[in-house]
């Protein structure tokens, strides 16, 4: 499990619910990780873990009882979806999605909360990005993302399954996937190791602390549970556009020296600049951010530094 689904699960136990986990274990990165990063869901009785593929497993009798999905599973990374490895993407993020719908209709319309992505906006050139905008993704990742957002729609549409889709804008804080940007950048930084930066670092992000992103999930979760789920898509964002650079000097701040930068390539796929309306999440779930970035990476730093998510070879 990756920082969202993990964070997750520790706030929904916290709530008092009873919380059943999913997760087949992909070779995207090192289960250990994953496993560790369920450490604390796992020592609570109220937690159980399914290991199963989300395509196979009999869904029905995990469906029955439960009050709400939250569908966070898939295959992320957006350099890695090119070539034929799209066809992993294409399996974990559409064709899974599909059933996973299909199987809360047959359990009595059970609501589904969908973790989807910035990703499917593009390259858009209109900031910020607003949910009415057409969407036009540059990287078969994103068209996934974007494909399962619509299957969630015309599953609400045509059949009135409660459904409801959060585009996350780069989620960063302890726990995060080791191939992200901020934890290869701090543990480079931590270690003197050499950061790798793809393209010029002018680049923007709207990025998201991970705590903001699950009170956006609860939130949602909550609307849902009232009956008030319609099928709409939400932008879930720290609201506070930065740039890489503007990243990595902070970053060098936090480590006390300076950094050691190898400049790449922009890479294919990857998007210029995001930053998001959230209008409409604080309209529908009163979502508004409250961890801003230097806070964030201080906090995510320190996380690292105590060596509870430390990740091999300085990722």
């Amino acid at each position: 499990m990756a920082t969202n689904d993990a964070h997750l699960c520790d706030r929904l136990l916290a709530d008092g619910w009873r919380v059943t986990g999913l997760d087949c274990f992909t070779d995207y990165y090192a289960r250990s990780i994953k496993e560790a990063h369920l450490a604390a869901a796992l020592a609570q009785p109220a937690f159980s873990l399914v290991e199963a593929d989300l395509l196979a497993v009999d869904l029905a009798p995990l469906l029955a009882d439960v009050q709400l999905v939250y569908h966070l599973a898939g295959q992320p990374g957006v350099r890695g979806s090119w070539g034929r490895q799209f066809e992993v993407y294409t399996r974990n993020n559409i064709l899974a999605t599909q059933r996973l719908l299909e199987a809360a209709l047959a359990a009595g319309s059970k609501p589904i909360v969908y973790a989807s992505s910035s990703s499917a906006y593009g390259n858009l050139p209109v900031m910020p990005l607003q949910e009415t905008m057409a969407p036009a993704p540059v990287s078969p990742y994103g068209v996934t993302k974007l494909a399962a957002e619509h299957l969630c729609r015309l599953y609400t549409d045509v059949y009135g399954l409660p459904t409801l889709s959060l585009r996350l804008f780069t989620v960063y804080g302890p726990r995060q996937r080791p191939d992200m940007g901020f934890q290869r950048f701090l543990a480079a930084a931590a270690a003197g190791q050499e950061i790798t930066l793809y393209g010029d670092g002018a680049q923007t992000r709207d990025f998201t602390y991970v705590s903001d992103v699950v009170a956006g999930f609860v939130s949602a979760g909550d609307l849902c549970l009232a009956g008030r789920a319609a099928g709409q898509t939400l932008n879930i964002a720290g609201g506070v556009r930065a740039s890489v650079n503007e990243v990595l000097a902070e970053v060098a701040r936090l480590a006390g020296r300076p950094l050691r930068l190898r400049a790449l390539p922009a890479q294919p796929g990857d998007v210029r600049d995001t930053w998001a309306d959230t209008a409409l999440a604080q309209r529908l779930l009163g979502f508004r951010p409250a961890v801003g970035l230097a806070e964030g990476l201080a906090r995510q730093w320190a996380d690292m530094n105590e060596g509870r998510w430390k990740m091999k070879d300085g990722r």
